[in-house]
């Protein structure tokens, strides 16, 4: 088992028990690092029941329920990250907000509802990060932000998204090379349809056709190309859309 002793992470949207983002916190957490995440709307006592599970590996772990659509959320993260833990070294941004818009719904309340979280906020936490990075003079870290691969075929009903998340694949690659220089390296992923806490029946016997392994992908199956990113054999891979799908097609 790859461990990554002595670092910290934080991850973005783990919401519930189901999701992308908390697969990545107790896959991390079993490899020795300390876990520092977000969700929003999640239950009254989701952040205390996650927080206890992720310290069962041994680790440390603070979670609290932020808005990211909130202007300069950026600096009230990454503060209560380093009151609580220390600075991360580890960036993992997997929140996202999904509404379905058409071209007949889609408005300027709903582009800007997905852009605030899934742009503004993303990237300003990137940013921020890399800046507080610079300024310790570290020489190691790692930024992840989870895509949906946009660019692999359109996404019909979904144009709000697709134009918010399909920005942040370009905006991690233009990243990665302006901080190359300082360590970090900088990629995001497609995990491709994973079988999570919005998939439903009908979508699930929809999609299962379309996987040639047979099945649906799994949170944890993002999970390990998450830790494999983060860890120091991926020191290599930079500015890359890695595309984790188990072979879906979108014929």
């Amino acid at each position: 088992m790859v461990q990554l002793p002595n670092k910290i992470a934080v991850v973005t949207g783990a919401s519930n028990d189901r999701g992308i983002a908390a697969a990545v916190c107790r896959k991390l957490a079993s490899q020795g690092v300390d876990i520092f995440f977000t969700c929003w709307q999640s239950n009254s006592d989701w952040v205390d029941t996650f927080q206890k599970e992720l310290m069962e590996s041994g680790v440390r772990s603070v979670g609290i329920s932020i808005d990211l659509s909130e202007r300069d959320v950026q600096l009230t993260l990454l503060d209560a990250v380093i009151e609580k833990l220390g600075f991360p070294t580890i960036l993992i941004n997997c929140a996202a907000h999904s509404i379905d818009s058409d071209y007949m719904d889609l408005d300027a309340e709903t582009l800007d509802d997905h852009y605030f979280v899934n742009v503004r906020a993303t990237s300003l936490i990137c940013v921020e990060f890399a800046r507080r990075f610079k300024q310790l003079k570290l020489s190691w870290g790692r930024i992840i932000n989870l895509t949906s691969g946009q660019e692999l075929g359109p996404m019909p009903g979904n144009l709000a998204y697709v134009a918010t998340k399909g920005a942040i694949s370009a905006f991690s690659q233009s990243l990665s090379a302006e901080l190359a220089q300082l360590g970090i390296t900088v990629n995001a992923l497609n995990p491709g349809p994973t079988d999570s806490n919005w998939m439903t029946d009908e979508i699930r016997n929809n999609l299962l056709s379309k996987f040639p392994t047979g099945r649906i992908g799994a949170p944890e199956d993002a999970a390990r190309v998450v830790a494999f990113l983060a860890s120091d054999e991926a020191s290599w891979i930079t500015g890359q859309i890695i595309h984790s799908e188990g072979g879906f097609h979108r014929g």
